[in-house]
């Protein structure tokens, strides 16, 4: 499929698709693995085939770039060896000590790096309830604040930030605006089409969805002299992911439409069953009315609220460990996005400093029946009682 004809057709009809692509040897319908990773020069010493070496140059790589370019309607995607590759790299490839904007809460790994690491680049981070559009305003340091990397929904209490709001306060500010939308997924937000600069996936979670790849992903809204950096960054420290686990990712996101909205569609009904349990304090789903971001959420998650939600526990931090280990259904593991569920306490895995409150279980939704995984949770709760 060329450019125009994309657009012609849902997410749904162009991950099935696979953008059209066949093997141009045999006409498959499935394209092999390229592992070469070194390519013959033409007769003349150039390289008409476009590719020269194996680090930044596979056609396996590219077309799973081409497919998250496409979902995201960006103008080019590059692919990592891990998303916190990917979220590094935007930091290592800017051009000048910058002031950053981030969200309170997210990924604590990419946190824990900015809080730790980032002023030895010569940069310096000032997190914010980024749900809170006069604390992101106050934050701005005016000639100084450069890039804004703000995670919707947040994990793993799952706020919501106005993305478009946002992006006019960094455009203002003359700044860049990043954004981890791993748990939405271009299914349910594309956040270049609401104003930001560069958005980014967790590839490892919900693009692939097989808890069989360690992957990330950064797609453009344009060419620009950062962008091109952050290739070069890629390029420079080798962080390109492997050509079997482009294949695999692209495998993977073949059904990323139709699994999603259905772990959506039973996260949203776990979370509506669970609101109001004898054993629970709170249901953090934004979904749900009455979650404080659901009007935000409503008007920039189209068809769905994501398959992520959290449950705090009423008798707290021991109770709620009790709970997971009682499970008989539910994983206990890290990560989320599979077809498999998972449930995770999340503090303890987090360590000291963590926002996350101590009686809190995040909640992964698999594509298991969703009448047997709650009542696997109820009775997990009840025994844990």
């Amino acid at each position: 499929m060329d450019d125009q004809t994309k657009t012609r057709f849902s997410a749904r009809t162009l991950v099935a698709q696979a953008l059209g692509t066949h093997c141009p040897v045999t006409k498959g319908i499935v394209q092999p693995i390229h592992m070469s990773t070194t390519y013959v020069r033409d007769a003349d010493n150039g390289y008409s085939a476009g590719y020269v070496y194996g680090r930044p140059d596979n056609v396996s790589v590219h077309q799973a770039e081409r497919m998250i370019a496409a979902l995201e309607g960006a103008d080019e995607a590059l692919l990592f060896g891990s998303g916190m590759a990917a979220a590094t790299s935007v930091l290592l490839a800017l051009d000048k000590p910058t002031h950053i904007v981030a969200s309170q809460i997210m990924y604590y790994g990419f946190r824990d790096w900015l809080r730790d690491d980032i002023g030895r680049y010569g940069h310096g981070v000032t997190f914010v309830d980024s749900s809170n559009l006069d604390a992101v305003r106050a934050a701005v340091r005016p000639g100084q604040t450069g890039l804004f990397w703000i995670e919707t929904p947040s994990n793993p209490l799952w706020t919501i930030t106005d993305i478009a709001a946002v992006s006019e306060i960094a455009h203002t500010a003359g700044a860049i605006l990043c954004v981890d939308s791993t748990v939405a997924t271009p299914i349910f937000t594309r956040p270049l089409s609401l104003g930001a600069d560069i958005v980014m996936h967790s590839a490892t979670k919900y693009l692939n969805g097989h808890s069989d790849v360690v992957a990330g992903a950064l797609a453009t809204a344009g060419d620009n002299p950062l962008w091109q950096r952050i290739g070069k960054v890629r390029s420079h420290f080798g962080n390109t992911l492997s050509p079997f686990d482009s294949w695999l990712l692209m495998r993977g996101m073949r059904t990323l439409d139709i699994r999603v909205r259905a772990q959506a569609a039973s996260a949203a009904w776990l979370a509506g069953k669970l609101v109001g349990h004898s054993a629970i304090s709170a249901v953090l789903y934004p979904g749900l009315e009455k979650h404080v971001g659901h009007d935000v959420a409503a008007r920039q998650m189209k068809g769905g609220f994501g398959g992520m939600l959290s449950i705090r526990i009423k008798k707290g931090d021991k109770a709620a460990v009790a709970v997971a280990a009682c499970v008989e259904l539910w994983n206990r593991a890290t990560s989320l996005g599979g077809i498999e569920s998972l449930i995770e306490h999340r503090s303890s895995i987090e360590g000291a400093g963590t926002p996350v409150p101590s009686d809190l279980l995040r909640l992964s939704v698999g594509l298991e029946d969703v009448d047997e995984l709650y009542y696997d949770l109820t009775r997990a709760l009840s025994v844990a009682s």
